[in-house]
């Protein structure tokens, strides 16, 4: 029998990196930590601000999706208390939505002892998500590069990346929904294969750590990028100065609002303050990969 109290530890993520739209996640050293203990009701409490928005009974997202992975496998899962605690500011592009859905999957796991292989996991995450990109990373760290059709999942992971990460958030939160919306229902072929061009690059680049190329890459977007930069205040300014500063290349977190550059390892800090002094409308955040995923402890 699983032990009565526990904890997972989920890490945040970045999607697309520009083309990889849909496809391509990286977990990064920002955390949450749910405490799971014994109860007579289903109770969430959130320990930080910013998530006062969010239900703490049981229609909250990581009760809904242990219950449903619960019932998926015949099962009803122990009712629970849980107490979150995170580093991951919500609705800002980080795959906050994915890490709580992560958190649900490993903790009906624990609970229930399925014992899911890390494919079924993802698979379980990507149907809930609607798209692999965050809810991989989150789950098994580092890059995910994957294909999710509704129907099947196949993925490739590449534990290590080496290279640093400057996140600039703004105070704002963007609904996916709204970013979405933005997003034309069809490309052009030409277009659309600019697109796949660029992404075959930039995972076959990162799968042999070349960040130069990747990052590159990264700004060559035909996907998302020309629709959604008009919502970030001083997007060109912010990636020509990433561009004087060496950093390997600059684009949208996920459907935003944040922005996502990735640098040489070691840099991230020296930049985060540069950036941070030039455009203080956004929080800069030195970050680096998490090579672990979610994890019980």
């Amino acid at each position: 029998m699983p032990k009565s109290d526990f904890s997972v530890i989920v890490p945040a993520s970045t999607a697309n990196l520009g083309p990889g739209f849909d496809s391509i996640g990286l977990a990064l050293d920002l955390y949450m930590t749910v405490d799971v203990s014994p109860a007579e009701v289903w109770t969430v409490t959130y320990e930080n601000e910013g998530y006062e928005s969010l239900s703490t009974a049981d229609d909250n997202l990581i009760v809904k999706i242990i219950t449903d992975v619960s019932k998926r496998y015949g099962c009803a899962a122990p009712v629970s208390q849980l107490i979150v605690r995170s580093d991951i500011p919500l609705g800002k592009g980080l795959g906050s939505s994915a890490t709580a859905i992560a958190a649900g999957i490993e903790i009906a796991d624990h609970l229930l002892e399925l014992n899911l292989t890390a494919k079924q996991k993802v698979f379980l995450g990507s149907e809930y998500e609607g798209h692999a990109d965050n809810v991989s990373a989150a789950l098994l760290g580092g890059v995910t590069v994957s294909y999710f059709d509704g129907n099947e999942i196949d993925l490739v992971h590449i534990q290590k990346p080496n290279m640093g990460a400057v996140i600039l958030v703004p105070p704002e939160a963007l609904l996916t929904e709204a970013s979405r919306g933005l997003l034309p229902q069809q490309l052009s072929h030409a277009e659309a294969t600019c697109g796949s061009a660029a992404a075959n690059v930039l995972a076959a680049a990162i799968v042999q750590n070349d960040w130069k190329t990747a990052g590159r890459m990264m700004e060559k977007d035909v996907f998302h990028e020309p629709y959604r930069k008009r919502l970030f205040p001083e997007f060109d300014r912010i990636r020509e100065v990433c561009r004087d500063n060496d950093a390997y290349g600059m684009t949208i977190s996920g459907a935003g609002p944040s922005l996502f550059i990735a640098v040489k390892s070691g840099d991230e800090t020296e930049l985060a303050e540069r950036l941070s002094a030039e455009f203080p409308y956004y929080d800069c955040i030195a970050v680096k990969p998490s090579i672990t995923g979610a994890v019980i402890n």
